[in-house]
């Protein structure tokens, strides 16, 4: 069937991608395609034109339900139950494989989707999934347990060692600021550790996640270790979040919607970890170079149009050279080109949808009702073309002379608003950075190595960077402090989050 004009697409649209567009999508549940059980359907729009983009299925508790017992059906299959980490880890090659052969496509499927320019959904989406899958396809034959010494009473010679088993039906609810790499922030480690996956990608952006549930397919995973059920996060995320055949869920999204699946968790003390919201402090000491510094504060919050957990959206500089920093970084962003993200010309897209448009537009009226300085942006770029004037586009924004009871300087607005503020006194300086209830991350620029440790030490976030910003791999753990979340993403330590660890006891004796 047929959902989208052809002719609405940019001329540039690859083939497969417009014909993968054509199709209505449905859910992936026990390794076959199926409509929604209710029949409904949900529109994806372009937020570059505000138009339709593609149909897939709105899924209902009925089909998480389905998607559920496919998922403990797997785990029960010998196919996957029995099959040798090296064999796992060969799985997730042949995917990390398949989605770099696909990578042009699936981020031009990406930008259409999302808003984001493809350069960067190319090197930052695309490059990180198949470098997720890579990473993780070495871990299977290397999580190694342990064998412990003990002191038993009575003088036993006891052998005790432990042993990683899969935790079980995994439930993975994911953003739509980095819809197929958040995906596989969570399905690499689920799935190198044996585990079974229900995901539901954000409605907002579920194309390239079903894309990519083609290529596990194509990759060999047997039917139903990946189920995708695509929907509304009130019905299809809710429904995951409390099912008691799922035994864990993984989140990435809103402080608030973590606290719901929290609380829905609690009814089979299903494992939870969550990877929430942020309000970033980016802090430069006077020492540092001011070109640098601005380039980077700018990149940090305008980076995919600021929707993003890490973004740099409270800026901190210090007194001696804000007017220099400040200058700069504002010349930076007015130089930004904002577009839809197909033309290679563009910097920044528009928001993801008509809704966050507004959210951000509001908190830019918030800002400026409480009494801060609009130095740059706040308005719709001008020139964008009658194609794309019910797109969701919004300039890069500079907000200056804020305080810490504004909120925009308190409250997570996912979007391209920085608020600036100056500083002079160090202590007085970690004060206002750990101003939050947020703890995601932190920026700070130096030459000062006794100051840059001192600082680093005393922010409360799960990640610092110093003399960069926003950088992550797959090896480094990703988190957060406070109400930024619980547990960890990558690395080892989430292995984790995705195993039951088993002690297990032996009389020698």
């Amino acid at each position: 069937m047929t959902t989208v004009d052809s002719t609405s697409l940019p001329a540039s649209t690859p083939f497969g991608v417009s014909s993968f567009l054509a199709v209505e999508h449905g859910l992936y549940i026990g390794g076959r395609w199926r409509p929604s059980s209710s029949g409904e359907t949900i529109r994806s729009i372009n937020p570059a034109t505000g138009r339709p983009l593609a149909t897939f299925a709105r899924g209902t508790e009925s089909d998480v339900d389905d998607a559920v017992t496919a998922a403990r059906a797997a785990l029960a299959n010998p196919e996957w139950r029995d099959i040798s980490p090296l064999q796992r880890g060969e799985l997730l090659h042949r995917l990390a494989e398949l989605v770099e052969a696909h990578a042009d496509e699936l981020a031009f499927l990406e930008s259409l989707d999302n808003g984001k320019p493809v350069s960067v959904a190319r090197a930052v989406d695309a490059g990180t999934t198949a470098k997720l899958f890579r990473y993780f396809a070495g871990w299977p034959s290397k999580f190694e347990g342990s064998t412990i010494p003990l002191s038993p009473r009575g003088g036993l010679k006891i052998l005790n060692y432990t042993v990683h088993e899969p935790i079980g039906v995994v439930g993975a609810i994911v953003p739509w600021n980095f819809p197929m790499s958040m995906a596989s922030w969570k399905l690499a480690p689920a799935l190198a550790m044996g585990n079974a996956v229900v995901l539901k990608p954000a409605e907002e952006t579920s194309l390239s996640t079903l894309r990519l549930a083609e290529l596990v397919e194509q990759a060999g995973f047997p039917p139903g270790v990946l189920n995708v059920v695509t929907g509304s996060g009130s019905v299809v995320g809710a429904a995951i979040a409390a099912h008691p055949g799922v035994d864990k869920v993984a989140f990435t999204g809103s402080t608030e919607v973590g606290r719901l699946i929290t609380s829905a968790a609690l009814g089979n003390m299903k494992k939870v970890s969550l990877e929430l919201g942020g309000k970033s402090p980016h802090i430069v000491l006077p020492d540092a170079d001011v070109t640098a510094v601005a380039a980077a504060a700018a990149e940090g919050i305008f980076f995919n149009q600021g929707q993003t957990c890490t973004a740099g959206s409270r800026l901190y500089v210090h007194e001696d050279v804000y007017d220099d920093v400040m200058s700069a970084l504002v010349d930076h962003a007015r130089r930004i080109v904002v577009g839809p993200g197909q033309d290679p010309a563009t910097q920044m897209g528009p928001l993801v949808s008509a809704r966050q448009l507004a959210t951000v537009q509001s908190y830019v009226e918030s800002g400026l009702s409480e009494g801060a300085e609009l130095v740059t942006g706040g308005a719709r770029p001008s020139g964008l073309g009658d194609e794309h004037s019910d797109g969701y586009f919004i300039e890069p924004t500079v907000l200056t002379e804020t305080t810490h009871s504004m909120r925009v300087v308190q409250e997570e607005i996912f979007g391209p608003v920085l608020v600036a503020m100056r500083w002079r006194e160090v202590d007085d300086l970690i004060d206002k950075a750990n101003d939050s209830p947020y703890g995601l991350s932190a920026g700070l620029w130096t030459n000062d190595l006794k100051q840059a440790h001192r600082i680093a030490a005393a922010i409360k976030a799960g990640t610092v960077w110093i003399n960069c910003y926003n950088l992550t791999d797959p090896a480094s753990p990703f988190g957060g402090y406070k109400q930024s979340g619980w547990g960890r993403e990558m690395g080892r330590g989430v292995l984790e989050q995705y195993t039951e660890t088993k002690s297990v006891w032996v009389n020698l004796s």
